[in-house]
């Protein structure tokens, strides 16, 4: 079964740091673009970090020069480390892959389960 889990969530002083991670898992030939996605309560969610597989890299202005977003295809994984933490920046977390499963086969996007991020003010 393919799937995403992430971890590294939890509650942080304003200004502190975490590190978020997401392994993907199953039966996978290659893996695309991977990203963390985030939605705070009544709001839409809303990309926070992608990067694709030349390591190229795409921010969302609000995290810009905080946040930094790694991968390590070996291990098929995605890492966000999250620095100066702002209250603002409290949300569930979601790990994003598009994934294709078999040589030649269509891809797809996968989605992690959420891990919670809160930051205290």
């Amino acid at each position: 079964q393919v799937q995403l889990v992430e971890s590294g969530g939890g509650l942080v002083q304003a200004g502190g740091s975490l590190r978020l991670s997401c392994a993907a898992s199953g039966s996978i030939f290659s893996i695309g673009t991977m990203a963390w996605y985030r939605q705070a309560p009544g709001k839409q969610r809303e990309l926070v970090a992608r990067i694709s597989s030349d390591s190229s890299t795409v921010y969302a202005d609000s995290v810009k020069g905080r946040f930094t977003i790694s991968r390590d295809n070996a291990k098929n994984t995605v890492v966000l480390q999250m620095n100066s933490l702002k209250s603002d920046d409290t949300a569930v977390y979601f790990c994003n892959a598009v994934l294709t499963l078999t040589n030649r086969g269509p891809q797809y996007a996968y989605w992690g389960q959420g891990t919670q991020v809160t930051v205290s003010s």
